[in-house]
């Protein structure tokens, strides 16, 4: 599937600010239960430039959108300390949530204006082909983001979930497996994506009108 050049800028300008919010979520987070160093370093804004991975956030989306028309991505993790946390145990959990939750709350945001606009537009018919891909890129990328981080390997969000409820043992085995965590996420991720994706997009599709 090939993208014309506009469509390309706007679904990974979507992407990257998106990213953005998801890490910024994080940091704010962690400073509210108490660790300061994610905003001592800065993480907690949203410029893309504290965020950036080369690897996760512009080449492999870059290359994956140019070529496929379908892409995901990640940010340089957000740092916490757990000695400076109000709550060792609970604290890591609620950082963790702090993302996906961001990119949950983006989405339904993204559904109630895109909604709006289309009414008001005359219907979807009748919105600007760049417009519609900016408003279903920021549904569907926030969905996809939330759903990928939801994974329960280290080292993505759900793994700290799944963490707060294993015993000592379970705990450890998860760190055991942590060097290879990206890896079998994304080996998991494909399954996932081809059951989840299209509900997700006759949702969309249907909140739009189209």
């Amino acid at each position: 599937m090939s993208l014309d050049p506009a469509s390309i800028i706007i679904i990974f300008s979507v992407l990257l600010f998106s990213l953005c919010v998801h890490e910024a979520a994080h940091a704010a987070m962690a400073n509210y239960c108490g660790d300061d160093t994610a905003r001592l370093q800065g993480r907690m804004t949203l410029n893309p430039l504290a965020h950036i991975d080369p690897l996760g956030t512009v080449i492999l989306p870059i290359v994956m959108l140019t070529m496929t028309g379908f892409m995901f991505g990640w940010a340089k993790p957000v740092p916490f300390n757990p000695a400076k946390l109000n709550n060792v145990r609970r604290d890591p959990v609620l950082i963790a949530i702090a993302g996906p939750a961001s990119n949950l709350m983006l989405a339904l945001f993204f559904v109630l204006t895109g909604r709006l606009y289309f009414i008001l537009a005359g219907g979807a018919s009748e919105v600007p082909a760049l417009a519609f891909t900016f408003f279903l890129s920021m549904v569907f990328l926030n969905l996809i983001l939330m759903l990928f981080n939801l994974i329960p390997v280290p080292p993505l969000d759900g793994h700290h979930v799944l963490n707060y409820f294993l015993p000592p043992k379970g705990q450890r085995a998860m760190q055991r497996i942590g060097p290879f965590g990206i890896i079998i996420a994304i080996l998991l991720a494909r399954p996932l994506f081809d059951i989840a994706v299209p509900p997700m997009l006759s949702f969309i599709y249907g909140a739009f009108g189209v």
